[in-house]
């Protein structure tokens, strides 16, 4: 799949961060970011913090690298090692196969898909 090109915003300071990826999961707009050497595309579906504080999103990777040789499927991405993030105009549906609202990876929600 090709990486959408079409950005409706770009940031890369972590409060600014948090606000984008929040609207990306209520708007179910793509993001695009770099994550451990290679770039990402997700459509976001929770954001919050783990047990032990890291803050967190869960998403369905629909394009780029990953370190695990599955570049499809659902992930689990820490904030902090995310860069350049972008929100596409592209949008995803709503309810994407193996959703689980209820992920134990995330002890506190920030904003979720419902």
């Amino acid at each position: 799949m090709r990486m959408q090109r079409v950005l409706v915003r770009r940031c890369c300071v972590a409060g600014e961060m948090n606000s984008m990826i929040c609207r990306a999961i209520r708007e179910r707009r793509v993001v695009r970011f770099a994550y451990e050497g290679g770039e990402r595309e997700i459509e976001p579906y929770c954001h919050g913090f783990s047990r032990d504080s890291q803050e967190l999103v869960r998403g369905y990777q629909i394009a780029g690298v990953s370190r695990s040789g599955a570049p499809i499927g659902w992930k689990t991405f820490r904030v902090d090692r995310m860069s350049a993030l972008a929100v596409a105009f592209t949008t995803f549906p709503p309810d994407r196969e193996g959703y689980n609202p209820a992920d134990n990876r995330m002890a506190t929600i920030h904003c979720c898909r419902p």
